[in-house]
């Protein structure tokens, strides 16, 4: 009985689904799609119409967790209907509470807004504003052609502002410990704070040969310094201000003193508001006996300075040169400091100025002036630079115009030429893994010049190419068996 009934319940369904399947492929597939998007359709509008009621839920009563949701606030179709896994919570906005009272505060006044208007200018005040300004752009056009074109050679800047937005109670030396580096002497300390420093009263400009004129400034004379009285170029103490271009004099500074080598003249940076846009450029010590008023400068010819090697001049501890032997009052040894300063920063002006030792560029000042012809007959080319000291036995190194870009496929190994022994401090520096150390602690005290060098990351650079010739100059020293012995008398 049972049976019966369930197979005359079964039998219509049977029916129906083999008439379905006896039916073609085509009117098949559209009844199955239809079916679906009938489905699809239903399913979207009940999923839209849930976010309806919970958007209405929101915006009424405030959003709860969905989690912990409240009894009266859910309708029964939300426990049908699974919920989202993640939980949004949103934070109402509270009222803005008082500040607490403080013990021992004081309440600030309340003070009246007070509108601020733009003022008007009578046409008189005007003109005035209009009159100062012309004369500031006419002053400062007198100012850039009395330093560049040379109308006169002592201009009185006391009426212009020459340290715009210098603040006299922060230097640019950065000593933070109590002492300098060893290799600063107290001296240089000073003169290192005078020239970045010292306020300026007073410019003149000053011509130097072969070189472009330099600018002097001074200072206020706080007390006459020995080296200025042989001149009247200066009544105090005094810098010379180089270019921008020549920013290398600051870094030959350094490299000089971590060197022990002693023979340059203290150099920082600094800016000139009214001199190369306020770019930072290098400010040398002004020293009256080196220059052409007090000591010309030594003249020999590269065969002569080669004679004078070979007479190892002064060599021994006396006062006078050997006899018959051409020699100048110049130290034997001063020329390998020379020499192996000028190669670790392939300065050529002094040893070399006809870029006889290297390949030249068409820039450089040797082809300009043509000079790097007269490599054919070396031994007659003139030497230039050659400055001596108060002791005409010392040298003093000056235009330390370096080369930073210059591979080591194309030094100036001419500087080195005839150069049988140097100074064994220096060279036992270059040798220890100290030099980048010192260089990086002496050069971070003029903050001008590290910032005008891109921080850390320009300085890094520089010495990468100290390090680099320094290690070519030692492989030659082997080579050559150029030996190293103390040289500080």
């Amino acid at each position: 009985m049972g049976s019966s009934r369930f197979n005359s319940l079964r039998f219509p369904f049977s029916k129906a689904t083999s008439r379905f399947w006896r039916t073609p492929l085509s009117k098949r597939s559209l009844i199955i799609a239809s079916l679906c998007a009938l489905y699809l359709f239903f399913a979207l509008f009940g999923y839209s119409q849930h976010y309806q009621d919970k958007d209405k839920r929101r915006h009424t009563r405030g959003l709860y967790p969905l989690d912990n949701a409240r009894p009266d606030t859910v309708d029964s179709h939300a426990s049908v209907l699974p919920t989202r896994p993640n939980v949004v919570y949103i934070t109402l906005k509270s009222k803005r509470l008082k500040p607490a009272n403080i013990r021992g505060t004081i309440r600030p006044k309340l003070r009246r807004k007070v509108r601020r208007t733009q003022p008007t200018r009578s046409p008189f005040t005007q003109n005035k504003f209009g009159t100062l300004g012309r004369n500031a752009g006419e002053n400062r056009r007198n100012v850039a052609q009395e330093t560049f074109l040379g109308e006169t050679l002592d201009v009185d800047y006391k009426s212009l502002n020459l340290n715009p937005g210098s603040d006299s109670r922060v230097s640019s030396i950065r000593i933070y410990s109590p002492n300098a580096p060893p290799w600063f002497s107290a001296g240089d300390v000073k003169a290192m704070r005078f020239l970045a420093d010292a306020k300026v009263v007073r410019i003149k400009k000053m011509p130097q040969g072969d070189f472009p004129s330099l600018l002097i400034f001074e200072s206020e004379a706080v007390g006459k310094h020995k080296l200025f009285e042989a001149s009247n170029l200066c009544g105090g103490q005094c810098g010379g201000i180089g270019s921008p271009l020549d920013n290398t004099e600051v870094f030959a500074f350094h490299l000089d003193r971590v060197l022990g080598l002693n023979r340059t003249l203290p150099a920082v940076s600094r800016k000139f508001g009214f001199l190369y846009d306020g770019q930072p450029c290098p400010v040398v010590l002004w020293d009256a006996s080196v220059q052409p008023e007090g000591h010309p400068a030594v003249k020999l010819t590269w065969g002569e300075y080669q004679n004078t090697l070979k007479a190892r001049c002064l060599r021994p501890k006396s006062s006078s040169t050997k006899p018959d032997s051409n020699c100048s009052t110049v130290h034997h040894y001063e020329w390998s400091k020379l020499a192996l300063f000028d190669f670790l920063l392939q300065i050529h002006n002094r040893l070399d100025p006809s870029c006889c030792g290297f390949r030249p560029r068409h820039e450089d000042l040797c082809v300009r002036l043509g000079s790097h012809a007269e490599c054919g007959d070396q031994n007659h080319t003139q030497l230039k630079s050659i400055r001596q000291s108060d002791n005409l036995r010392h040298l003093v190194f000056t235009y330390n115009k370096g080369f930073f870009d210059r591979n080591e496929d194309n030094l100036d190994f001419r500087l080195l030429e005839g150069i049988k022994e140097l100074p064994e401090q220096a060279v036992s520096v270059l040798k220890s893994s100290k030099l980048r150390v010192k260089l990086l602690q002496s050069l971070f005290l003029d903050q001008r010049y590290w910032e005008s060098q891109g921080g850390r990351q320009g300085i890094d650079k520089l010495i990468d190419v100290i390090e680099r010739r320094a290690k070519v100059l030692l492989t030659y020293i082997n080579a050559h068996g150029i030996k190293t012995i103390p040289m500080n008398e």
